[in-house]
């Protein structure tokens, strides 16, 4: 294995050479499952999010730590987080639905999105969720009317953009107004939808949400943030008596996908966002409220792995090798989509030294299709196993079926013990929806 590359959670390198995680081979994972195949290191997950909660506790914080659902959607790992006490933030009537399939407590589960449509309201609201986190006025009023309708009582924050964009560790003061999220903190529209949500009879207003960014790195925007909402708090406290009962700080906390990425751990970003919470609360002379946040990445990012099958190769002399696998951005498109990187060793191979530098092709039919470039890797042959590290967020998520490759199973592993949790799709799921015109 190259002296640079970097073991998450439970993988090791067994003694024959070949990469365990959760204490399973990975070879006997793609034997038993075939591939593509998402593996997720349950045990990883649990630590992140104890972690989290502990952190909290520790400080004398109340506090709910809701898992951003985006990241990596479905009951199993709705049930995981719902074991481990946390919140879930969905952001569509798709994952809310899941989340009730899963029996998550309908009270612990937040309901983000720009664009809600109504029969998506009126889910939330009739399932007695626990929280709206309202982004628009349109919304606002639909909800008001909904809940009207149906007389009852929803609690709502309001989703804000606070002027704080962050670019991992660019922070700019200025821009985010120019955002298709929330009421704008500085010109009056969150003042604004504060004083109709007060005014409407079956809406509750509970506080403020914002979220800044993805894959940070550093704590200067959520502090900058917390202070800019705690500051509009107070001098509302002062003109309308509000007092907010939350503050939800959202999530964007960065993990390591390369040697490139330098994250904090996460009980930093919390400890900070508290403290600066704190002195802000205790310099205007509010009451403390309870601090939310939304971590998805930093929960399930790297405790997912992907292990493909390789196949053919193409040699460009003086130019380029490629090795193609038997996925791509049909089940990850972030490098398509985002030029994200990732690193990556042969799982039959892996302590074996680098011998040569390769790129990893997918399959689809486009030159775009590719995984990741200039991986140094031992000699590989048609057959052998690779295994993507850190594609537990935004992969299984956002795959797709173009080409019409089926999407991948999902696997959890822990203890020795693997659990299948999606089964593989079949071509006959591909066809499932369509209609024949005979």
């Amino acid at each position: 294995m190259s002296r640079f590359m970097h073991l998450h959670g439970s993988a090791e390198i067994s003694h024959n050479g070949h990469l365990k995680i959760g204490g399973v081979s990975t070879i006997d994972l793609a034997k038993q499952y075939g591939t593509p195949l998402y593996v997720y290191d349950t045990a990883l997950i649990k630590e992140r999010a104890r972690g989290f909660r502990k952190t909290f506790k520790e400080l004398g914080v109340k506090a709910e730590v809701a898992y951003a659902s985006k990241a990596f959607s479905c009951m199993a790992i709705f049930q995981l987080m719902n074991e481990e006490g946390l919140s879930l933030d969905v952001v569509s009537g798709g994952e809310l639905y899941t989340a009730l399939k899963a029996d998550f407590p309908p009270e612990r589960i937040h309901f983000n999105g720009n664009n809600k449509s109504r029969s998506e309201l009126v889910l939330a609201v009739k399932e007695k969720i626990g929280c709206i986190v309202v982004d628009n006025f349109y919304e606002l009023q639909l909800l008001s009317e909904i809940t009207g309708e149906m007389k009852s009582k929803t609690k709502v924050l309001l989703r804000v953009t606070p002027g704080i964009e962050a670019h991992t560790h660019d922070y700019i003061l200025t821009g985010q107004e120019d955002s298709k999220f929330g009421f704008d903190l500085q010109n009056g529209q969150a003042e604004k939808a504060m004083k109709l949500s007060l005014e409407s009879e079956y809406i509750e207003l509970l506080g403020l949400h914002c979220h800044i960014g993805s894959q940070i790195f550093e704590t200067t925007g959520f502090i900058l943030a917390a202070r800019k909402m705690i500051e509009k708090a107070a001098e509302w406290n002062s003109l309308y008596g509000f007092v907010p009962e939350v503050i939800n700080l959202g999530g964007g906390f960065g993990i390591r996908y390369t040697q490139e990425d330098d994250p904090i751990a996460p009980s930093q970003y919390v400890k900070e966002m508290i403290l600066a919470v704190k002195e802000e609360v205790s310099r205007t002379g509010m009451s403390m409220p309870e601090i939310w946040i939304e971590p998805g990445r930093s929960l399930v990012g790297d405790a997912g792995t992907s292990l493909y099958t390789i196949g053919s190769s193409k040699e460009v002399p003086g130019v380029r090798k490629y090795l193609a696998i038997d996925g791509g951005m049909s089940d990850n498109i972030r490098p398509a989509l985002y030029r994200a990187k990732y690193e990556a060793l042969i799982a039959n191979k892996a302590d074996a030294e680098p011998e040569d530098t390769v790129s990893i092709a997918g399959k689809c039919c486009e030159s775009g299709d590719m995984l990741i470039w200039d991986l140094p890797l031992p000699d590989a042959e048609a057959g052998d196993l690779l295994a993507v590290f850190c594609t537990g967020a935004y992969g299984y998520s956002m795959a797709n079926n173009y080409n019409r490759l089926p999407r991948p199973p999902v696997v959890f592993v822990e203890n020795g013990k693997s659990k299948l949790v999606i089964r593989r799709e079949t071509y006959r799921d591909l066809i499932k929806l369509d209609e024949s015109l005979t």
